[in-house]
């Protein structure tokens, strides 16, 4: 991905937040103050899909099955050993707010050069976003048609702080290994004293305490294999599929695991599809859209409708195939 396309993946970007007014400052509003994580396509449709930042999940290798049912292939165990449970976030800066009454309420990523977490205690909150260090420069010009830079210390890390408004503050840390962090405020509860007092609560920690403090709903590598049964419970697997695939998506809550796991498995039917398109097989053509049109009725995507907009996302491409056609975009949308 492109520095170019990681700017245009910040919504919070000051030519987007400064010219829009009526029913469009309406809509961004709602969308940052109820799902910030906006970045990720999965909250798009595949076709007018929002430019995004996620990590990139690798498929297993598909094996050909006759047969014209779709059948969940039995999925191998893959309870996530200590060091990889580690590995997965242990190359980005791990960072908690450690002062009491604050709780991870979001967290996807960590998997790859990006990841989110974010923070609430009452009606404040706090998000953490991490981006590949050579965004930094591009973020940072931003950044000052916003405010002037206020230079800062976060636990021993320098950075710049900038001001959107008397209560909305963003803090940019300087790049370390590959990565840097920005952190921004809430859209309530904050005011200057407030923000100054909780940087100073933030510590950078290691991966085995970053994870001890993910709340038990959160879905840590460790706790993937468990996860991931109950979202599959009624989902048609495609062949070749394993849960190996799920070990490293890093730490996600459930809604951004369900589109994890799902996108993993939409990958894997309309890479089956295509192969018994290209081979002429109408048999295992017809059980790749089976598959995905039976998405209509699965429990994970059912449950997650209401919180975001993947479900409807995944469907128009299961509706698309049952078609006879891939609607365009489609694999871009799951990063296939």
């Amino acid at each position: 991905m492109t520095d170019d396309m990681l700017r245009e993946a910040d919504p919070y970007r000051p030519e987007v937040m400064q010219h829009l007014d009526g029913a469009d400052q309406d809509l961004l509003d709602d969308i940052v103050a109820e799902r910030r994580p906006s970045r990720l396509r999965r909250f798009a449709g595949p076709i007018a899909a929002a430019a995004a930042v996620t990590a990139v999940v690798t498929v297993a290798t598909l094996q050909s099955r006759p047969g014209n049912s779709p059948v969940a292939e039995p999925a191998a165990s893959a309870s996530a050993s200590p060091a990889i449970a580690l590995k997965a976030v242990e190359d980005s800066p791990r960072m908690l707010i450690q002062e009491p009454g604050w709780k991870a309420t979001t967290v996807y990523g960590f998997a790859g050069q990006s990841g989110t977490i974010r923070f609430a205690d009452g009606d404040r909150e706090l998000e953490f976003d991490w981006y590949p260090a050579s965004a930094y420069d591009s973020y940072y010009q931003d950044r000052l048609d916003v405010s002037p830079p206020v230079a800062v210390t976060v636990d021993g890390m320098a950075g710049n702080r900038f001001t959107y408004s008397p209560s909305d503050f963003a803090v940019m840390l300087k790049p370390r290994n590959g990565l840097f962090v920005e952190m921004r405020t809430g859209p309530t509860g904050w005011t200057p004293e407030s923000f100054a007092a909780t940087l100073t609560h933030i510590r950078q920690v290691d991966a085995r305490t970053f994870l001890a403090a993910m709340p038990p709903e959160i879905v840590t590598p460790e706790r993937a294999g468990s996860a991931a049964d109950k979202v599959l419970v009624d989902i048609p697997l495609p062949p070749g599929f394993t849960k190996a695939a799920l070990q490293d998506l890093g730490a996600n809550d459930p809604y951004q695991f369900g589109a994890e796991v799902t996108k993993v498995v939409g990958c894997g039917w309309i890479a089956d599809w295509k192969r018994a398109r290209a081979a002429g097989n109408e048999v295992e053509v017809k059980r790749a859209q089976n598959a995905m049109e039976s998405s209509h009725h699965w429990q994970v995507l059912n449950q997650m409708n209401a919180a975001g907009e993947w479900p409807e996302s995944f469907w128009e491409i299961a509706d698309s195939m049952a078609e006879g056609r891939l609607v365009s975009g489609s694999e871009e949308s799951l990063e296939c």
